[in-house]
């Protein structure tokens, strides 16, 4: 049996681990980084360029596939401001948000009782919704046939059970026509949105909507991914929040309803079993046909090293976001 000169290469039959391109490239690329380099950013970045390498060879991928691919990353880009991420939406669509959340967000197994659990952002989160009074409501505008809640509940620490006094609730969710504010020229500025901040006995409350189910925008990159794919792009009806306290990790979590026919198809990856919720009737409030009582609970910053959340063991991180 002879062969032609290329590594693992019989009688022109490439094998599967044959060096059919440079055997040296990705090594050469990966030596890149100078004595200097953040050691963070280096393990991130080589592990990422070993799998796009391979990825690029197993696939076989070709400049006018690469310059498409470029082409989608740009116009995602493009897309994207204060009122819309649309990068951010292709990584919810491909799961990659959902996955780093729950790499961030898991605990030790060994932990008697768990905090409240994560979930993604989300590209509709806005920067200073305005504060509001405990039992003031989020709804801005007049609607007839929207299902008005009462939402209430209390902030504590996971371990200890104690109140949070200063827990600020960051609240939002869409529209019964399935729109956030900002997508919805109808909607006042900063609908359905509010900040709220718990006073000693940790209790919060206001009044707020039954969520709906909704489709993720699909005019855009991810739009165009997802029909490619042959997949839906409806969301579970869900209510989004952070809730932050000083000394304690941020949660940045969804609450989803449990009638929604979404909830074991999410197009979005972000359900989980523990934020599954049941709104019930509510009687004698003018205000609200439905109530949730909902209890949020914190790990502090000091727990959260005990219990082994990698990353989350300090308030901020500098250098590049996430990295340090």
């Amino acid at each position: 049996m002879t062969t032609n000169g290329v590594n693992g290469t019989h009688d022109g039959n490439i094998t599967r681990n044959s060096h059919r391109f440079d055997p040296n490239f990705t090594e050469n690329v990966l030596r890149a980084p100078g004595p200097n380099a953040n050691p963070r950013v280096k393990q991130v970045t080589s592990s990422l360029i070993r799998h796009l390498h391979d990825f690029a060879r197993e696939n076989q991928i070709t400049v006018e596939e690469w310059l498409m691919a470029v082409d989608f990353m740009n116009r995602a880009g493009k897309m994207s401001d204060d009122r819309r991420n649309e990068t951010q939406l292709v990584h919810d669509i491909l799961g990659i948000e959902s996955l780093v959340d729950e790499i961030t967000y898991t605990l030790a197994s060994d932990a008697q009782d768990l905090p409240t659990a994560s979930a993604i952002l989300g590209p509709f989160w806005r920067k200073d919704a305005p504060k509001r009074k405990m039992g003031d409501s989020i709804v801005l505008n007049e609607l007839k046939d929207a299902d008005h809640t009462k939402l209430y509940g209390e902030v504590v620490d996971f371990v200890t059970g104690k109140p949070i006094e200063g827990a600020e609730l960051d609240i939002w969710h869409t529209a019964p026509n399935g729109l956030y504010e900002q997508q919805d020229p109808d909607q006042p500025d900063m609908n359905l949105r509010g900040r709220y901040t718990t006073s000693a006995d940790g209790k919060y409350d206001l009044y707020c909507l039954r969520p709906t189910s909704y489709p993720i925008p699909y005019d855009g990159p991810a739009g165009q991914l997802l029909t490619l794919l042959d997949r839906h792009p409806m969301r579970p009806a869900h209510i989004h929040f952070i809730v932050s306290a000083p000394g304690y990790k941020p949660l940045v979590t969804q609450i989803f309803d449990r009638r929604d026919k979404h909830i074991q198809n999410d197009s979005v990856f972000a359900v989980k079993d523990s934020l599954v919720v049941d709104f019930l009737p509510r009687k004698g409030d003018p205000k609200a046909d439905f109530e949730l009582k909902y209890d949020f609970r914190l790990c502090s910053f000091e727990d959260a090293k005990k219990n082994g959340m990698r990353g989350l063991e300090q308030e901020s991180i500098g250098g590049m976001g996430a990295v340090s």
